[in-house]
């Protein structure tokens, strides 16, 4: 793989395995994000694609064994550079769906309901007990796209309301606004 002008040229050397390793782990990362939500099959297709990169990267370190400890750390920043932008692009795709658990005050409960189904999300409500007594649960289950959509929302009227989202696997029926 151009080991002449990879040794002619040492930058170029070190400049290929940065790229390489970004390329790499950014692919692994939305592989493995894939993997998690059932995206089997393109999950798989993006894995081939990473392993030759991974394995072209790994060939210009290794060429001449580790007599160039350069060419080790630029390894090492293109691995930690890639898992900043694999985080980066899946945030940005946000493929699948999310749960949100909302817990509003038992005031700002009814205005919260009624704004989220007047912009069409599926609200579930359900009755809870905490420590303060009985109160009501919203739970939305949305696209992950819609997810701050669905917290500006909530922020209009019940700022200080307690939440969390998980990811959903996969889901089945339901109400989803645009589909």
């Amino acid at each position: 793989m151009g080991s002449t002008l990879f040794v002619a040229f040492p930058v170029l050397a070190y400049l290929f395995i940065f790229l390489a390793r970004i390329s790499d782990v950014s692919l692994d990362v939305f592989r493995l994000l894939l993997l998690m939500r059932g995206y089997a099959l393109p999950a798989s297709l993006i894995g081939f694609v990473q392993v030759i990169i991974y394995l072209l990267a790994l060939g210009v370190v290794m060429y001449g064994g580790f007599t160039d400890p350069i060419k080790i750390v630029v390894y090492a920043a293109g691995f930690a550079t890639g898992n900043l932008i694999g985080s980066y692009i899946e945030k940005r795709m946000a493929i699948g769906y999310i749960i949100i658990q909302m817990f509003p005050k038992t005031e700002d409960y009814p205005a919260l309901l009624n704004k989220l189904r007047a912009a069409s999300y599926g609200v579930t409500s359900i009755l809870g007990e905490g420590v303060s007594g009985m109160r009501e649960v919203l739970l939305v289950t949305a696209k992950r796209k819609s997810q701050n959509n669905i917290l500006s929302l909530m922020e209009d009227v019940a700022p200080d309301t307690f939440f969390h989202i998980s990811d959903v696997r996969s889901i089945h029926g339901g109400v989803f606004p645009n589909k």
